[in-house]
């Protein structure tokens, strides 16, 4: 076990620098990310994808387990791809809203 403790604050940053390559906005402001849990250093992070047959799902799963793994403080980091609830534009932050010209 590691001495220093992965924040939630540490993970969000990291995650604001995975993007879905098919829409130019970061995967947290999108609102795919469902939970982050962390416990003794062990980081869980469930995720969906803006639609259930996305080929890059994988990828972005992988990038987004590796960029927190890579983080001091974490021992281990799982990913998983969820679809219930299933995503829609609602959930994206106001900002990402503003960037698609969504009201």
């Amino acid at each position: 076990m590691t001495s220093r403790l992965v924040t939630k604050d540490e993970i969000v940053t990291v995650l604001k620098d995975c993007y879905d390559p098919e829409i130019p906005i970061n995967i947290w402001d999108l609102g795919l990310v469902y939970d982050i849990a962390i416990q003794d250093g062990d980081v869980g992070i469930k995720m969906t994808l803006t639609a259930p047959g996305c080929m890059m799902g994988t990828m972005i799963a992988e990038e987004v387990k590796t960029k927190v793994k890579a983080l001091q403080g974490v021992n281990a980091a799982k990913v998983e791809l969820v679809w219930d609830p299933p995503w829609s534009p609602d959930k994206m932050s106001e900002e990402a809203k503003a960037q698609m010209g969504i009201a």
